[in-house]
């Protein structure tokens, strides 16, 4: 069977919501559907898809939920297009005292290709042979506090290496350059002394206490496509997550 099949096979099985959800995801990951475009209405939806307005009202709303969309009232649906903004403050977590935005600057970044982990093939989409490696450090306010790795596999990012300076927000570049939309970010938290090479980056004494973030970073089709783990120094700053 082939995957255009399956995944038709996939999509007819399931209830009608939620089969008009997947119809939509597949048409959004596959580019059909690009970033800031209108989709039909309700009505035009349903007809297409041979649901109820109410079907496919349900579905949107489902999306809407899941940031995979956005609705104006009195406008329409549009897919949801990640600007630098909206991805930094929706997936960098790292605010001040009062709980307003600290905005992070880029002070250096190296991008390698090399071997994947057995970690790594076992968790990243495709079980692929190599990965592309992105470290980061950040600044804010003139003082490093965060230093990053992130891991993707190649074959969804040909090229990245060359791409560098790569810029503030990855994940607007992943969506832009490659279609990978990231909605889900599932997140591992601690308490950790930094090791050598992150306090030497980051000009801070050995063993400095700072929060250590593994990160699960999956797209619109549910693929794991980014591990990545960061180290905050937290001293004047807090690691805010909002529970809805």
């Amino acid at each position: 069977m082939s995957a255009a099949s399956g995944t038709r096979e996939r999509i007819l099985s399931a209830p009608l919501y939620k089969y008009v959800i997947e119809t939509l995801i597949d048409r959004i990951a596959s580019g059909e559907l690009a970033p800031g475009i209108m989709l039909p209405s309700e009505a035009d939806l349903g007809a297409e898809l041979g649901v109820s307005q109410g079907t496919a009202r349900k579905a949107l709303i489902d999306l809407e939920r899941r940031g995979i969309v956005r609705r104006r009232q009195g406008v329409g649906t549009f897919v949801a297009a990640r600007t630098p903004e909206s991805a930094l403050f929706h997936f960098f977590r790292l605010r001040n005292p009062d709980g307003s935005h600290s905005v992070p600057e880029l002070e250096e970044e190296s991008v390698r290709r090399r071997k994947s982990s057995k970690c790594e093939r076992e968790t990243l989409f495709g079980r692929p042979d190599h990965v592309f490696e992105i470290e980061r450090v950040r600044s804010i306010d003139g003082r490093r506090l965060v230093h990053e790795i992130s891991v993707v596999p190649t074959p969804l990012f040909p090229g990245l290496p060359e791409r560098s300076p790569l810029p503030n927000t990855l994940y607007v570049l992943y969506q832009h350059a490659y279609s990978i939309a990231i909605v889900q970010a599932n997140e591992n938290i601690r308490a950790v002394s930094g090791t050598p090479r992150v306090c030497e980056r980051l000009g801070a004494a050995a063993g400095l206490p700072m929060l250590r973030v593994d990160r699960m970073a999956r797209d619109l089709s549910g693929r794991t496509v980014e591990q990545r783990t960061s180290h905050f120094v937290t001293g004047n700053h807090c690691y805010a997550v909002e529970l809805t």
